[in-house]
């Protein structure tokens, strides 16, 4: 039986880090023999540039590639925003991971953006799996434009800025720990 987990919300400024931070925690729990899950959304780089995203199940380690730049994907079907067009069959993928992910120690969001906390589309099941509580720590990335909407619904959540992790005496796995207390 599982006791309601805590969550934290990662933030900070777009290429701030909170993938990076959601890859190491999970890595950093899965050492420890945590059930880690959910999905990681990496970024991928041509020529020192931004041009994908990528959807990766931490639990099976299967990835899709989830968005590519505007610009060099004219066609295609799935929502876009103002950077990005999302591939519609692997926010499907995407969601169907969300789903089974939970019950387990750590769930990861990564993340929750203008698509579902303003457009109510995208990865909703990431949503439902957050509210489930069937976890122990749950880390779900947004940005810093949207925390006021992610706080509104999850009011107890703590916010984790990526921004105030640059304390060099402070390691990373301290963080983690602390996420425990």
């Amino acid at each position: 039986m599982f006791v309601k987990g805590k969550i934290y919300l990662v933030s900070g400024e777009i290429e701030s880090g909170k993938t990076r931070f959601c890859r190491d925690a999970a890595d950093y729990f899965k050492e420890k023999g945590w059930d880690t899950a959910g999905l990681l959304a990496p970024a991928v780089f041509e020529g020192g540039r931004k041009t994908a995203i990528e959807a990766l199940d931490l639990r099976s380690g299967d990835g899709r590639r989830l968005a590519d730049l505007n610009e060099l994907l004219a066609g295609g079907n799935g929502p876009r925003t103002a950077r990005w067009h999302f591939h519609a069959d692997v926010l499907e993928w995407c969601n169907q991971v969300l789903k089974s992910a939970v019950p387990c120690d750590l769930l990861v969001v990564d993340e929750l953006g203008p698509l579902e906390l303003e457009r109510n589309e995208g990865m909703l099941a990431g949503f439902e799996a957050i509210d489930s509580g069937l976890y122990q720590l749950s880390l779900t990335v947004v940005r810093p434009s949207l925390l006021d909407k992610a706080l509104g619904h999850w009011p107890g959540a703590e916010v984790v800025k990526i921004s105030e992790l640059t304390d060099p005496s402070i390691s990373e796995n301290e963080w983690f720990k602390h996420l425990l207390s």
